[in-house]
């Protein structure tokens, strides 16, 4: 190795240990504050007096601890999870597609899951506990993997595959009929448009042990996918013939990681609802602050979205307390002003 390949390398281990860093300082945080339980100062002692051949006496109750390890560990672990995956989802989107603007939800997956949800929500009338597994989730999920697939399927039939051009026209359609779906089930159902409209925000509120359990397999999965092609994506920034020329197989790579940026984003969609920004800004951050190559984006763009939105979570549990503000308006709130800043900079770089 030489020097100069040595020196990359140690930069990126500070990266990288930064980042997780940045990471465990977010779900501490997180798992510290709520409206109820013990002191925030005692949860990270609480923490620290479980981990094995370690004994401090933080003064949390049992009670207390049960607070904080069922209620607030899951939803933290949850938003670790989807804000994670929907950022790395975003920097294999931005990368594979040569463009600095789109998001996970470029081929419908967002609009597959809404409507998805949306007749989950009309089917079951509201009555959650007449159905022994929550609907809403699975049909989602299936939904947007559908939307997606659809997507895919028209974009390549007229040469998507293989430019990308075609391919986003296609989500551009998919995602319409989707959304005029939606709209005509929701004109039909206008009793149930408010819980509708609670999933399309956004939440955390909720999170169980079985929502982790049923996202964390598909972003653990989708995740080493997309790490595993970083250096791809760093081919496919010379252009797609130009790529081609160096051995890639640009059809078959596009499918791999649009399939598992897509997959992932769907797990996470169908148990949080739809949460904006955090696929599109965390990537371009990551850019600004550790360069463009994507050995080093990848990777950070994982930790930063999950920390990022852990710490979004927080002040919607403690600004309308006892009520809750959606954690998709927070991160608009956050992410909007920051993409108009961006943009008017002129940083964005593919």
């Amino acid at each position: 190795m030489t020097d100069a390949a040595a020196d990359v390398a140690a930069r990126d281990r500070v990266w990288f240990v930064g980042g997780g860093i940045f990471l465990i300082i977010a779900l501490v945080t997180g798992a510290s504050i709520g409206p109820a339980g013990p002191d925030w100062w005692r949860v990270p002692l609480e923490l620290l007096n479980r981990l094995p051949l370690v004994a401090i006496d933080s003064g949390v109750t049992e009670a207390q601890w049960n607070i904080v390890w069922k209620i607030r560990m899951p939803r933290v672990i949850l938003g670790a999870l989807v804000g994670g995956m929907l950022s790395i989802a975003g920097a294999g989107y931005q990368g594979v597609f040569r463009n600095p603007l789109v998001d996970p939800y470029l081929l419908g997956a967002a609009s597959g899951a809404g409507l998805g949800a949306t007749i989950a929500i009309v089917v079951r009338g509201g009555a959650l506990n007449d159905w022994p597994v929550n609907p809403v989730p699975v049909i989602a999920f299936a939904f947007a993997v559908a939307t997606v697939m659809t997507t895919y399927v028209v974009g390549a039939a007229f040469g998507g595959g293989r430019t990308g051009a075609t391919l986003v026209l296609a989500g551009v359609a998919v995602v319409s009929f989707t959304s005029a779906m939606q709209t005509f089930v929701l004109r039909r159902n206008l009793d149930l448009i408010n819980e509708v409209f609670e999933w399309i925000l956004g939440s955390l509120a909720g999170a169980t042990w079985g929502d982790v359990r049923l996202s964390a397999p598909y972003v653990v999965v989708c995740s080493i996918v997309l790490i595993l092609h970083r250096r791809h994506l760093d081919v496919f920034r010379v252009g797609d013939d130009e790529a081609a020329s160096l051995g890639v197989s640009v059809g078959r790579t596009r499918l791999v990681i649009v399939v598992a940026a897509t997959l992932g984003t769907a797990a996470v969609v169908s148990v949080s609802g739809l949460i904006g920004f955090v696929g599109l800004v965390v990537p371009h951050v990551v850019r600004l602050v550790a360069g463009s190559r994507n050995k080093r984006v990848l990777p950070l763009s994982l930790m930063g979205g999950a920390a990022f939105l852990v710490l979004a979570d927080v002040p919607g549990r403690i600004l309308e307390n006892p009520a809750e503000t959606p954690i998709g308006v927070v991160t608009a709130f956050l992410g909007a002003p920051f993409f108009i800043y961006l943009l008017r900079t002129r940083r964005i770089s593919g």
